[in-house]
């Protein structure tokens, strides 16, 4: 598999004229969107709690979260937000991704547009 990256702005739904932009790895195995925690902060974007997240490695940590408006590809949608170290590489999750229609196709790794937002998974075939 190879790297996916797109061009996030995360804003404070409460100051919607202020942002911050960056290229977001985008991770379909991360549910939520994980962001630089000094940038949240800087947004004015407070904690509204934590949550225990499994890393990639198996691990379990517990981070912060929020709520934040992340627009890429043209589409603006809320997200829940980890609070990542400051100098963590931000990560585009898969509900964000979801919430706007958008999959990565496994062929070319880019984005792709759905013809429809999907309130159902597709079927599994056996």
């Amino acid at each position: 598999m190879g790297i996916t990256q797109v061009t996030v702005a995360v804003r404070n739904p409460a100051k919607p004229d202020t942002a911050w932009e960056a290229l977001f790895l985008v991770d379909t195995g991360a549910v939520d969107c994980l962001v630089p925690g000094r940038h949240l902060r800087e947004l004015g974007i407070q904690p509204r709690g934590k949550r225990i997240y499994e890393l990639a490695d198996g691990t379990e940590t517990t981070f912060e979260v929020g709520v934040a408006e992340v627009e890429f590809m043209g589409d603006r949608v809320g997200a829940t937000v980890i609070f990542g170290a400051d100098d963590a590489e931000p990560i585009l999750g898969v509900t964000a991704l979801e919430s706007v229609g958008i999959e990565i196709d496994p062929r070319s790794q880019r984005l792709k547009r759905l013809p429809s937002v999907r309130l159902k998974r597709a079927a599994r075939q056996a």
